[in-house]
């Protein structure tokens, strides 16, 4: 996943000019911000990503080197990125470190936060935390939106750093400002609980939106439940029952539960046994019980839980991803 969203980073990176310079602007996942928007292309500027981004490692390999030799850096960066996923070329980590390197020593965010997780990883040896958080702390303040966030994790959780909420929620923000769901999300709990910041419930919720809106689903969630309960945004049973089914048909068991509890009650869409069984039974194939559905399942008749049987085993049986 780092190595897709890498090549979302170089895409913007590789589109500037030959000499442009860098822009400043729960364990650490890896995540997809929505990039910066990238500057007006030269003429050949995005041949090497082009070419990466097809599967012509080969052409990407050549074009990169020879824009690598005139000192671009984020063409540096990609060569980095071919060596290290052995894309065109043998896989070799040291080499993959330097073209980093080279691309680090002249600014460039990508590579800097590539070298932060080499160190992170150990991928050259031993892990060396201190370095890692360096580089991630360098490219943070350049302006590398997962940098920021993976980095506001660690402070969050007291990880190789002294634990910091407010300095944790400081990263978050950075993060969140550049359209970072995940960040979003956190910087939201952190509104939520008081932690690191003002306890602001309208804040959280805000927060939850935008990242509920970018796909963040257990944003989605939260979001919901606040809408259902109107805590901290309008109260809107309705619409709290949507999201809760579309979190629900990503995967969200907390989510497949409570909206096996609203159809049950037919609070903000219609009542339905068949469907609340059947949402309740995924709900619990994922972990999330709930003895009163139990209940309530056991009394309905037969042939409603032979339905709600039979459709939540077509749904768990289904294809990954988003189901109905």
């Amino acid at each position: 996943m780092r190595a897709a969203l890498l090549g979302v980073l170089l895409a913007a990176a590789l589109a500037a000019p030959v000499a442009a310079q860098p822009r400043r602007a729960t364990p650490p996942p890896a995540s997809t911000p929505a990039p910066p928007a990238p500057p007006a292309p030269s003429a050949n500027a995005d041949e090497a990503f082009g070419a990466y981004q097809r599967g012509f490692y080969l052409t990407a390999l050549r074009a990169a080197t020879a824009r690598a030799e005139q000192g671009d850096a984020a063409a540096m960066t990609l060569l980095g990125e071919l060596y290290s996923q052995g894309l065109g070329v043998s896989r070799d980590i040291k080499k993959a470190a330097d073209w980093y390197k080279l691309a680090a020593d002249r600014g460039d965010r990508n590579a800097i936060f590539a070298l932060g997780m080499i160190n992170f990883d150990g991928r050259l040896g031993q892990r060396n935390m201190t370095e890692a958080i360096r580089l991630f702390t360098d490219a943070a303040k350049r302006g590398h939106v997962i940098a920021a966030y993976d980095l506001g994790l660690l402070y969050l959780q007291g990880h190789e750093v002294t634990q910091d909420f407010a300095h944790a929620a400081a990263l978050f923000t950075d993060a969140a400002n550049a359209g970072n769901p995940e960040a979003q999300y956190a910087l939201a709990t952190m509104y939520k609980e008081g932690r690191g910041v003002p306890k602001d419930p309208a804040k959280a919720m805000a927060l939850m939106g935008q990242a509920a809106l970018a796909g963040n689903v257990d944003a989605m969630v939260e979001y919901a439940i606040g809408e259902f309960n109107g805590d901290g945004v309008a109260k809107n049973e309705s619409a709290a029952a949507q999201l809760f089914l579309k979190a629900a048909r990503h995967g969200s068991a907390i989510a497949q539960n409570r909206l096996a509890r609203i159809l049950m009650a037919g609070r903000g869409m219609p009542a339905d046994p068949t469907e609340a069984i059947k949402w309740h039974i995924i709900a619990k194939a994922g972990g999330a019980g709930d003895p009163e559905l139990d209940i309530f399942a056991a009394k309905q008749k037969p042939d409603v839980r032979d339905a709600a049987d039979k459709a939540a085993k077509k749904w768990l049986a289904g294809a990954p991803g988003l189901k109905s």
